[in-house]
C-alpha cells in the first residue's frame, strides 16, 4: 500500500479536506476580485465581512480571556494558521473550521483573513465542523462526548465508523459517551473541571444515581484521588445487601413523589415505607460515618 493511500485511510479532518476537492480561489492584483482556480494547497485571503459562522459549529461556548490572548498574538504575529471556509457565491463564504480564530482575527481588528475555500455538502461540513471541534486540545471530555453524539445521530455512524473518522478504537468512544449516562450535576462537574476524566469513570460503575452525586460532592469537597474514588466504588459494590421476605406494595403517586423529593434533598436513596393503616417509616442510607454527619447536619441533629 502506498504512503498516499496509507494516509487517507486516516479519514481525520485532512482526509475529509482533501485537497483534490478544493475550489481554490486566487486574488486579481488590480481588480480585488476573487477567481477559482485549481491551485491545489494554495491559500486565499478572504474578507472577514463575506464570512458567515457555521450553523453545524458544535461549539457554542468560548473562553473570552483565550479570545483576547488569541487576538493580542494575531495583532502582533498574524494568523499562522488559516482557517477553513467554502464558498457560497461570488462575495460568500461559510466557516467549516477554525470559529476560534475567526473571532480573534475580527477582535484584532483585521478586515480579511488567510483561508482555505474548499467544496462542501451539508454532511460534510457538519462532520467536518464536528471533526476539527474533537481535535481541539482545550476541549473538554463532555464536550467530546456530545460530539461523537451528534457525529453518531446526525451523520448516521456506526461506533467503528466514528472511531475511523476521528483516529480513536471503539472502546475510547464507548467511554466518551458513557459519560453522557451520568446525572447532569456530574456532567457539569466534569465540564468545569471539578473532576477528571478517571472519577467520572469510576462514578459509572455506581448503578444508583443518588449515590453517584453524593460521591460526586465527595470528590469536590475533600478533594479525592481516583484511587480513592475507586476504592468507595468497590465498597458500595461489595457491601451485603438485605433480602426481605415480603415485598412493600407499590406507592401511590403522591408518596412516590415524596419519596423522589427526599432522595434529592439528601443525595442518598430514601426508601419510604407506608402502611395500610396511614402508618410507615423512612429509611435514609448512609455510607459512611462523614456521611450520616452529612446527613445529620441536613437534619439539625
Amino acid at each position: 500500500m502506498s504512503n498516499e493511500k496509507r494516509n487517507a485511510l486516516g479519514k481525520g479532518l485532512s482526509a475529509l479536506l482533501n485537497d483534490s476537492v478544493s475550489v481554490m480561489p486566487n486574488k486579481n492584483a488590480q481588480s480585488g476580485q476573487v477567481t477559482e482556480t485549481s491551485s491545489l494547497g494554495s491559500i486565499s485571503e478572504v474578507k472577514l465581512s463575506e464570512i458567515e459562522v457555521n450553523p453545524f459549529q458544535p461549539r457554542t461556548e468560548f473562553d473570552q480571556q483565550a479570545l483576547a490572548d488569541l487576538s493580542a498574538s494575531i495583532k502582533l504575529q498574524g494568523l499562522i494558521q488559516p482557517i477553513t471556509v467554502r464558498r457560497i457565491n461570488a462575495h460568500s463564504f461559510q466557516l467549516i473550521s477554525g470559529e476560534r480564530r475567526f473571532r480573534a482575527s475580527k477582535l484584532a481588528g483585521l478586515t480579511q483573513i488567510p483561508a482555505y475555500i474548499r467544496s462542501a455538502n451539508d454532511q460534510q461540513m457538519l462532520e467536518m465542523a464536528l471533526i476539527e471541534n474533537i481535535q481541539r486540545e482545550d476541549l473538554n471530555a463532555i464536550e467530546v462526548a456530545l460530539s461523537f453524539q451528534r457525529m453518531i445521530e446526525e451523520c448516521s455512524l456506526k461506533q467503528e465508523e466514528l472511531g475511523d473518522r476521528v483516529s480513536k478504537n471503539r472502546s475510547t468512544v464507548t467511554n466518551y459517551l458513557r459519560l453522557l449516562k451520568l446525572p447532569p450535576t456530574i456532567q457539569a462537574s466534569l465540564r468545569d473541571g471539578e473532576i477528571s476524566m478517571g472519577h467520572a469513570k469510576a462514578l459509572l460503575s455506581v448503578d444508583n444515581p443518588a449515590t453517584q452525586i453524593y460521591i460526586n460532592q465527595q470528590i469536590i469537597k475533600n478533594g479525592l484521588s481516583v484511587r480513592r474514588v475507586e476504592e468507595m466504588v468497590r465498597e458500595i459494590q461489595h457491601a451485603p445487601s438485605k433480602k426481605e421476605g415480603k415485598q412493600p406494595e407499590n406507592l401511590n403517586f403522591q408518596m412516590q413523589k415524596i419519596q423522589d423529593e427526599l432522595a434529592s434533598k439528601f443525595s442518598t436513596k430514601v426508601k419510604l415505607k407506608v402502611g395500610t393503616q396511614g402508618n410507615g417509616s423512612i429509611e435514609i442510607p448512609f455510607l459512611s460515618e462523614d456521611d450520616l454527619g452529612r446527613i445529620l447536619e441536613m437534619l439539625d441533629w
